[in-house]
């Protein structure tokens, strides 16, 4: 019997091969997109997380006032201590996080509610005019977050923290209790009537999947239709319930605004007001810590969601063998729920801006009667007597620089969010299976589970000092650009991820045999093909960076200053007309540009969220 051997590569051969495959697989255009976006969310979001940490185990100059003799840059426990074992551990950090937890389940059940109910009559019934519903649904994410509560402070308010009369006060001659005026029973109201899109658009896209025929084999054997909804409809829409859980719950525990307005006042704080407290006054020690336990608890409810999810085998709802969507029938009813649902959305919608606008109207705070209508919180020129001395919004120079600050700022968020959320749908759709594309996609992630708040406090560590040849960027335009980016990266990767998948590959392919490079074949066939994704991206970061508060609220300087951060300036001055007006201004424009972007190639704000 003859042997055959294989001749052996010499060892010097075969690793130049290795080194050849390398250097092609490294100048491949997926990798080093991939390798380029790995050092931008490197910067943008690991070394800011770790100079936040840093700052929490190490005495500052600022920290000699409440430890003495400390050495600055020297590790301690300090602030941890303080803020967790300390006498005012209670006031400082447990019972804001009591606070804040309560407000975020109370505004997630009652969302989870409004928008479930909503979204299973619209999709699962015949009721009419879904169309309409469908619209007026998405109308409170436009709005900032905390209209609906400077609404609320309008109709209620009882004098109780300071202030006027509101107008069901003025109108009865009864205070409201201060239960229903302020504190967190108005919180969870108002958050949760402006977050339950996110459960209306997500549980609606569940729903429109399930096959009817599986509710249809259950009602013939007898079960109830509570039942069937418990058994079958419910367990099928876990995952959309589970999205909506963690986009309302992350959002309303780290909102700012709404809790500044209603909470604040009567001494009720949350994680994100007793921030802003403590870097107030520069105590970034302890500010970083409860930003560090805002970030744990997110962390906590998106892993906790993932295994939820990941228990079950399958959540499979549409198969090969045909699809049956059969709607239940309301009957005679249907025409009263669609009357209500249609009214409930409108005042949801509608009211809040008519009382911020009845308020800026009114020459005198707390009288809402006809003698009082007066247009100087619009056009009057300036008095001392009238809001601390500043002429009407639309002559106030200041606040026109605030309105233009917030369309730049919201123009280059939207343009380098949109285009980095093309390249990294490139990068990780390309890489797909790789641990490079893995990585890619896992740290674009991160942004998404660090509260709007917290996020902000993170970048404050990071630029309050030169890093590396970048000098301190704290209190300038470019930092409030950077941070807003970072911050939407996570949703801007998905929209992209989702368009890039629908491009074939032999598209590219065939490009290559032409001889088209790797980045004509990008710039000419790639981005044309996803460029409704982009669109649809950039019209989203735009509405949500125009209205974004909790983001930057501690990264804004007068000079600096947008208009939503000016609302809250105004308001914490007791400059509540003014503050309304320029809420009504801001508005205004995010419809403006709404309905301009909207325009090119289909983009609509409803699409991006369903990304």
């Amino acid at each position: 019997m003859t042997v055959t051997t294989i001749p052996k590569v010499p060892l010097p051969l075969l690793n130049k091969a290795r080194l050849r495959r390398f250097f092609r697989w490294l100048k491949s255009p997926q990798v080093i997109l991939s390798l380029i976006m790995l050092a931008v969310m490197f910067y943008m979001v690991i070394i800011p997380l770790y100079r936040m940490l840093i700052t929490t185990i190490t005495f500052s100059e600022n920290d000699l006032r409440y430890a003495p003799g400390a050495v600055v840059g020297q590790f301690t426990l300090f602030h941890w201590l303080r803020m967790l074992t300390s006498k005012i551990a209670v006031i400082m950090t447990f019972q804001p996080l009591l606070h804040s937890l309560t407000i975020s389940f109370g505004a997630t059940t009652l969302a989870f509610v409004i928008g479930g109910t909503m979204a299973w009559m619209v999709v699962r019934t015949d009721m009419p005019g879904r169309k309409i519903i469908n619209i007026l649904a998405v109308v409170p994410y436009i709005m900032p977050s905390w209209t609906i509560a400077m609404a609320w402070k309008v109709l209620f308010n009882n004098g109780t923290a300071g202030g006027v009369p509101g107008v069901l006060m003025f109108l009865t001659g009864t205070a409201p209790p201060d239960w229903i005026a302020f504190g967190p029973l108005p919180i969870i109201i108002s958050s949760a009537l402006h977050y339950y899109t996110f459960y209306f658009l997500f549980v609606s896209a569940a729903l429109m999947s399930i096959d009817s025929s599986l509710e249809e084999a259950a009602e013939l054997a007898g079960a109830s239709r509570g039942r069937i909804l418990r058994k079958i409809t419910f367990p099928l829409v876990i995952p959309a319930l589970l999205s909506g859980f963690i986009m309302t719950f992350s959002k309303t525990m780290g909102t700012f605004g709404g809790p500044n307005v209603l909470g604040v006042p009567v001494s009720y704080y949350t994680m994100s007001t007793m921030l802003r407290s403590n870097t107030t006054v520069l105590a970034f020690g302890d500010a970083f810590v409860l930003a560090i336990i805002l970030i744990l608890f997110s962390m906590t409810t998106v892993t906790v969601n993932q295994k939820i999810v990941g228990t079950r085998k399958s959540y499979e709802t549409i198969g090969g063998r045909g699809f049956m969507a059969q709607k239940t029938k309301l009957r005679e009813s249907k025409y009263i729920l669609t009357a209500i649902t249609v009214t409930f959305q409108i005042i949801i919608a509608v009211l809040p801006l008519l009382l911020l606008i009845m308020s800026t109207l009114m020459l005198r705070s707390g009288s809402y009667s006809f003698d009082n209508l007066s247009l100087v919180h619009w056009i009057g020129e300036s008095n001392v007597n009238i809001n601390s001395g500043e002429p009407g919004v639309l002559l106030n120079p200041a606040i026109w620089k605030g309105a233009w600050n917030s369309i730049k700022l919201a123009l280059y968020t939207a343009f380098f969010t949109a285009l980095l959320g093309v390249i990294l749908g490139y990068a990780i759709v390309k890489g797909r299976g790789t641990k490079l594309g893995k990585i890619v996609e896992q740290l674009a992630f991160v942004p998404y589970v660090i509260p709007g708040i917290a996020f902000g406090a993170v970048y404050i560590s990071m630029f309050t000092k030169s890093v590396g040849p970048i000098p301190p960027l704290y209190g300038t335009f470019l930092l409030l650009v950077i941070v807003s980016v970072a911050k939407h990266i996570p949703y801007s990767s998905r929209s992209g991820v989702s368009a890039m998948l629908q491009v074939g590959r032999e598209l590219e392919e065939a490009a290559a045999v032409a001889g088209a490079n790797a980045w004509r074949r990008f710039w000419r066939i790639i981005f044309p093909l996803t460029s409704a994704g982009f669109v649809s991206g950039f019209l989203l970061t735009f509405i949500t960076t125009m209205r974004e508060l909790s983001l930057i609220i501690l990264l804004v300087t007068p000079s600096t200053a947008v208009l939503a951060s000016m609302t809250m300036r105004y308001i914490e001055n007791g400059n509540e007309q003014q503050a309304n007006a320029v809420i009504i201004l801001l508005i205004t424009i995010v419809l403006i540009g709404n309905f301009i972007i909207s325009r090119f190639r289909g983009g609509s704000l409803k699409k991006g969220l369903g990304a």
